[in-house]
């Protein structure tokens, strides 16, 4: 088989982490050709991100004991990983890439000023510090690898800094010329995943879920066979296993089921990481890292429908804001929703669930938390004082469960029994959104009342009984 190997944060975050990924790498290597991705150590791509904002306000002590700490962390696990034969030229690696980033946060300091580039380019640092550890420590086992960055793979993107989409005829192009020949030789090649390059060779990020995103755009350059995601959880749950510890493992899913929730049990990814794997069929593997003997979850094109399975999962999306749009100036007025669309996509603000009532007095939205402000700002200044809506209001203190499932399409009664269930509980349901492909039924509470709705609708459907 050919296999592309994905590794997340949690499964890299120390040199004792980092030698138990080589070891799975070198056991699947032996009979199959394999190619690596990998993300920053854990949480060093938030700690870029404090860096960078306080680099932009001045605070060139913190910088420089970030610079000292982050030196420290990697060289402490390569020192781990990495057996002594190539220690140095890893050791050597770290300290040149670390050198370089402490310049440009000192120019950030300087300029007091952080722009969508320059972000990009300071949170590349992350993977950019991991790959030749995960290199040396592959290199130590006695395999032969090859260390890449995205720009390096071959991944081209637009220039959407933060956000960028991968240009995927140029990219499979040039990632089949740059990766393929090594596969062919027996070199498994190392890849930083969540960065890449635009057409200028200027450094850009691929967003949320942009490692998953980097695995899924090479599995399907390479025409691998699986895409396996290496994660701390046993593979995609029927729900957080943190809310309700009876929840169970889903062995297989659709696409478009993988597609509906938002969030996978306590791993997130990013829908959009499956678009590249779903187009040229390829199936996708959750696996745990620390539990590496459990087959995880099996993400496929095929809807499998077990009789009497209805929902298969119920997630929690955290961390949101309701948006409501309302006036009077609204009911009969063509255009309206475009005009709220169009100001916050100008204003780069994504939704993620949206409900009109037939009235057409109001509109509601649901978006992340943490663009609140900036939503909220632009929709007002936009449209307050122009007859045509009266009052922008927003809520901080929600959040979204999601309930999924195929079995859910042609089926009677299932919204009764959700929000049956619900209401049992004395939870308040404050918006409702159901697509026509009747795979999902999203609803949004009271952030308090979450974890409460999810058991609730959970133990409606029996989900902690599923096989």
């Amino acid at each position: 088989m050919k296999l592309l190997m994905k590794f997340g944060g949690t499964s890299v975050a120390d040199g004792e982490c980092i030698m138990k990924v080589a070891r799975i790498v070198a056991d699947q290597a032996k009979k199959d050709r394999v190619v690596v991705v990998v993300s920053a150590l854990k949480d060093v791509t938030d700690q870029l991100t404090e860096s960078l904002e306080r680099a932009r306000d001045g605070d060139e002590k913190f910088v420089q004991d970030f610079i000292q700490r982050l030196t420290e962390r990697h060289l402490t696990t390569a020192r781990k990983a990495v057996g002594s034969e190539v220690r140095k030229e890893v050791e050597l690696a770290i300290k040149a890439l670390v050198s370089e980033l402490e310049r440009v946060l000192m120019g950030v300091m300087y300029l007091g000023e952080v722009t969508p580039r320059s972000r990009d380019y300071v949170l590349s640092f992350g993977e950019r510090l991991s790959i030749p550890i995960l290199w040396g420590a592959l290199h130590s086992l006695g395999l032969k690898a090859r260390h890449h960055t995205g720009r390096e793979a071959g991944i081209v993107t637009d220039s959407n800094f933060g956000e960028a989409r991968p240009l995927l005829d140029v990219t499979k192009q040039q990632v089949r010329k740059r990766l393929g020949p090594l596969l062919e030789e027996g070199v498994i090649p190392v890849v930083a995943g969540f960065i890449a390059a635009d057409e200028e060779g200027v450094v850009t990020t691929l967003g949320r879920g942009g490692s998953d995103y980097t695995a899924t755009v090479i599995g399907a350059a390479l025409d691998v066979d699986e895409v396996w995601i290496w994660t701390d959880v046993d593979g995609l749950m029927t729900t957080d296993p943190k809310i309700l510890p009876s929840a169970k493992r889903i062995p297989e899913i659709s696409f478009a089921e993988a597609t509906e929730m938002a969030v996978f049990g306590v791993k997130s990814m990013h829908p959009r990481a499956l678009e590249p794997a779903m187009e040229q069929n390829i199936p996708v593997r959750i696996r745990n890292t620390f539990h590496p003997e459990n087959p995880g979850t099996l993400i496929v094109k095929e809807q499998k429908i077990k009789p009497g399975t209805v929902v298969k999962a119920v997630t929690l999306v955290k961390d949101v804001a309701l948006v409501t749009v309302s006036g009077a100036g609204m009911v009969g007025t063509p255009g309206t929703a475009a005009k709220v669309f169009d100001i916050l996509g100008r204003s780069h603000v994504n939704i993620l669930m949206i409900s009109q009532s037939v009235s057409e007095a109001n509109i509601s939205l649901v978006i992340r938390r943490a663009l609140l402000k900036k939503a909220v700002e632009a929709l007002r200044g936009a449209l307050l004082g122009r007859d045509l809506i009266g009052e922008v209001t927003a809520e901080k203190d929600v959040c979204i469960v999601a309930v999924v499932g195929a079995g859910m399409r042609g089926t009677l009664g299932v919204a009764a029994r959700v929000f049956g269930a619900v209401a049992r509980r004395g939870i308040n349901i404050r918006m409702i959104a159901q697509g026509s492909s009747e795979l999902n039924i999203s609803f949004v509470v009271k952030e308090a009342d979450g974890p409460k709705a999810v058991r609730a609708v959970h133990e409606e459907f029996k989900l902690s009984e599923l096989s």
